[in-house]
């Protein structure tokens, strides 16, 4: 059964929190469109002296939905979420927990780590707390300090992706957990969100297609790479973060190295609590549901594609 505020979106998709692509704008865009938009806290990064961008940026998201509800209460926002990255290099953890909590933010979205403090403080203020994970052990773990529900990221999802096949991992999630579960994998078509579904996940969880909006705040040659490339331009490697990831193979040749021999990086190369520009700013994630992205539009453009996309799979199946 899934919680109230996830049970009434147009479509059962949730977008997922982009590195630097994921802000306001494409948030909004994705709420007014009725699915959950989101986006990672240490995306909002003010200068040295400057009160917190993330307070500035929960404020505006807030206030352009309730002006979207109150004229057009036919047809509300779905809501949105904030990604916390919990490992213990994110110095900005506590404060950032403090200022979602004090905005009550409706949705947390937790990953590199399951942290019952910050499951406890999304319940403190109404909300419900999701803990991504690439294995079934991870899972349990998180379930077991507190987390509402799950994303089973599975192979081919972009970011930090996990090795398994989506249909090994709902399944082995599903044997023991029928709370909400989100799966994240190469999702790029409204047959896909469908097919989530069928396997036992209750929503779909999309994030490459929207580097390709009008919203994202994403280089245009960046949006343009993703429409130019597909799944054999894929290449997973932990060198830029310490985590294996799945990235853009044109990026890394631009940025002078050769896709196909990449060194591994260890995982205590992890850091993300300094705001200086990182070495890899131009090497780009991207997940292998790409090849169905073909042109940069609107975000509400692209979700009334995957709704008449999904609609019209639901009917031909009920055919």
């Amino acid at each position: 059964m899934l919680p109230p505020i996830l049970q009434d979106l147009r479509i059962p998709v949730v977008a997922s929190p982009m590195f630097i692509v994921s802000g306001p704008d494409l948030v909004i865009a994705q709420c007014k469109a009725g699915i959950v938009g989101s986006f990672p806290a240490l995306n909002a990064r003010e200068k040295d002296g400057e009160p917190p961008l993330l307070d500035a940026w929960l404020t505006r998201i807030s206030e352009e939905l309730d002006r979207h509800n109150q004229a057009n209460p036919d047809r509300p926002a779905a809501p949105f979420a904030v990604n916390q990255i919990v490992h213990r290099s994110n110095a900005r953890l506590e404060r950032d927990i403090e200022i979602c909590h004090r905005h009550k933010v409706p949705i947390w979205i937790t990953s590199l780590g399951a942290r019952v403090e910050v499951n406890e403080a999304a319940h403190d203020c109404g909300g419900i707390a999701l803990h991504d994970v690439i294995n079934n052990v991870f899972a349990k773990k998180a379930i077991e300090k507190g987390a509402d529900g799950l994303i089973a990221v599975a192979a081919g999802a972009g970011g930090h992706a996990g090795p398994l096949s989506p249909f090994a991992l709902v399944q082995e999630i599903r044997d023991w957990f029928d709370g909400p579960l989100l799966l994240s994998g190469a999702i790029a078509t409204g047959r896909a969100v469908l097919a989530a579904r069928a396997m036992g996940a209750d929503l779909a969880y999309i994030g490459s297609p929207f580097i390709a909006t009008a919203e994202a705040n994403a280089p245009e040659g960046y949006k343009r790479m993703i429409v130019d490339s597909a799944a054999g331009d894929i290449v997973t490697s932990s060198l830029f973060t310490g985590v294996s990831g799945n990235y853009l193979a044109p990026s890394i040749r631009a940025a002078g190295m050769d896709p196909d021999n990449l060194e591994s990086a260890d995982p205590s190369a992890m850091n993300f609590g300094g705001a200086k520009a990182k070495a890899w700013s131009q090497i780009w994630g991207s997940g292998q549901g790409i090849g169905a992205v073909r042109d940069i539009v609107p975000a509400a453009t692209r979700i009334d594609r995957l709704a008449a996309e999904y609609a019209e799979a639901r009917a031909a199946i009920c055919a």
